[in-house]
């Protein structure tokens, strides 16, 4: 059956792009390894994960700035099955939005995707308790890749060779939320519907200086989350930042900045900890804000950003989470000043929260 279904998929995106010489379609079989980030993991690991990966592809050809910028990367969507091995953990499938760098004249490729996951088997108190890993059966996708790759190995089809890393979590949505990792070897075929499709490299147009004066953003991020208890119920946050932005060049720009944590799901986990662990003296009155100061890079590509910043906590009475925080996600610009975005923030590889960003460039 499952043969089935990748037959299908081909056709239909073979359909689709039939009249659409810069597309291309890869698929690659999956299978390697979870990597457990916590004790309590282990339990889980059963067997070798196995799967594939679609993705349907646009091959840039040079007719837009930040396509010779990025030596003419592709763009797309991808869809992704995984089968962990494991009766707790069951299956997940995901579909989202990807990038493909590449380096060295185009045989090594790096992958950046970020998508949506769905859950054969999330945690079920009674049915399937084993499961710390999945609260909730939607979660985010996140996938790193490098990989040798051949785009004209024989006319069209092209091969590809290397290592993906796959990343599941609900951004504690729900909990509970362990979230899982794995590393898996990807072998895979691909096949360029131009037969010769030109790039087009632009030798007269000036030098142009991408260098700007330090910017002021201000950005408010929310969502629900649910603290480390399961079923304790999921409140509203408010993560509201202040920054400054330098732009370097055409693609980099460094933040440093503030920001103000209103997490409600924390305030009821201090009610909680100080009647669960009267041992530890925590006054349920403890204040549940917290204030960072953290530093941050921003890949700038077109309208899209990716956007990483590590982040410590230099107001933080309650101190059950470590004081070091981290974010990634991506960024959109509506216009040069107003922008939206979607991240992860996490403590390590412990998530907390997934965020809906929208904010302010002076």
């Amino acid at each position: 059956m499952k043969k089935i279904y990748l037959l299908l998929l081909l056709f239909a995106f073979s359909g689709f792009a039939q009249n659409a010489n810069p597309f291309a379609i890869e698929a690659a079989v999956l299978r390697g390894n979870i990597l457990p980030h916590t004790e309590d993991m282990y339990h889980l690991v059963n067997g070798h994960p196995k799967g594939f990966m679609l993705s349907l592809v646009n091959r840039t050809d040079g007719s837009k700035e930040w396509h010779r910028a990025y030596n003419y990367p592709d763009y797309g969507g991808y869809f992704l099955y995984q089968d962990f091995k494991s009766q707790a953990l069951g299956q997940n499938y995901a579909v989202g939005a990807l990038y493909n760098f590449y380096f060295l004249k185009r045989h090594l490729q790096l992958k950046l995707s970020q998508g949506i996951a769905y859950t054969t088997n999330p945690y079920d108190k009674v049915a399937n308790s084993r499961n710390k890993a999945f609260g909730s059966k939607f979660m985010g996708n996140t996938n790193i890749g490098l990989a040798y790759d051949h785009q004209n190995l024989f006319k069209n089809i092209g091969f590809q060779a290397g290592l993906l890393f796959t990343h599941y979590s609900n951004g504690r949505v729900k909990s509970p939320n362990s979230g899982i990792n794995t590393y898996v070897l990807n072998l895979g075929v691909s096949y360029n519907f131009a037969d010769d499709l030109k790039r087009e490299v632009d030798t007269t147009s000036a030098q142009k200086s991408y260098k700007e004066p330090i910017h002021y953003n201000f950005v408010v991020r929310t969502g629900i989350n649910e603290n480390p208890i399961i079923n304790s119920g999921q409140f509203p946050f408010y993560h509201i930042g202040f920054y400054a932005d330098k732009r370097l060049n055409r693609k980099s720009a460094l933040q440093l900045g503030a920001e103000l944590f209103l997490t409600n799901s924390i305030q009821e986990y201090i009610k909680y900890y100080s009647v669960a662990y009267p041992e530890d003296n925590i006054d349920p009155d403890t204040d549940y804000k917290r204030v960072g100061i953290f530093i941050g890079h921003e890949l700038l590509i077109n309208r899209i950003s990716l956007e990483a910043q590590v982040g410590y906590y230099a107001y933080q009475p309650f101190k059950k989470d470590i004081p070091i925080y981290d974010r990634v996600g991506i960024k959109y610009y509506f216009t040069k000043k107003i922008f939206g975005g979607f991240t992860i923030k996490t403590h390590l590889f412990l998530a907390e929260a997934l965020e809906f960003g929208l904010g302010y460039r002076l």
